[in-house]
């Protein structure tokens, strides 16, 4: 399966082979290095390691140091595997660079979501609050009774769990399917898939081709 890891540029828009414009996200994706090759004699299970985007030697741990080394590379900040289920076709050192997806035509994009705080109920979960006619004393956002949810209705020592409250939203990996690539730019290293993907502007993603 074709993988890489990069990072999120921004959006902009194109115009496809109809004429229409729609919107795109860039992605700079690569070049990668392989760090490390896993074989069933090895490790029991077959996977490719890879890492992305330099990072000197002196702010990662020696133990990170002395693993990059191995591949002749440099200590990489962004590092990700990916399991497969053949022996790899690559050797620890190798480069992997965008045009791995130029036969590709939909890719899934995985990364961090932007963090949004504490939030409460009408935005992290949709609430429609409270009504706002006379009487709703100063309620209008709060999210009424949570009693109701608790195990044997009115004897229960807690609210059972999983009941939707106010929290920490977003910040979480999350992955978007089925994004049409619109081209690739190999003299750049750069993907540019149709719509908006999760993160924010310079969060790394790790891309992959659609099932």
């Amino acid at each position: 399966m074709a993988m890489i890891l990069g990072k999120k540029i921004g959006m902009t828009q194109i115009y496809d082979e109809s004429g229409t414009l729609v919107s795109v996200t860039v992605i700079q994706a690569g070049p990668c290095t392989v760090t490390q090759v896993k074989t069933q004699e090895t490790d029991q299970y077959d996977a490719v390691q890879m890492g992305y985007d330099d990072v000197k030697a002196s702010r990662q741990k020696k133990p990170q140091v002395g693993h990059a080394q191995k591949a002749n590379s440099t200590p990489k900040r962004f590092v990700r595997e990916e399991r497969l289920s053949a022996p790899a076709s690559v050797q620890p050192g190798d480069q992997i660079d965008v045009s791995l997806f130029e036969e590709v035509k939909f890719v899934d994009v995985t990364g961090i979501s932007k963090g949004k705080g504490f939030q409460g109920v009408m935005k992290r979960h949709g609430f429609k609050g409270m009504d706002a006619s006379h009487g709703c004393e100063r309620k209008h956002r709060h999210p009424g009774s949570i009693g109701s949810n608790a195990a044997g209705r009115g004897t229960a020592r807690c609210v059972r769990k999983g009941k939707r409250m106010s929290g920490h939203m977003g910040s979480v990996r999350c992955t978007s399917k089925k994004h049409k690539v619109m081209g690739i730019d190999k003299d750049n290293n750069l993907l540019i898939v149709k719509g908006s993907i999760v993160g924010s502007n310079d969060g790394y993603v790790v891309v992959k081709q659609s099932r």
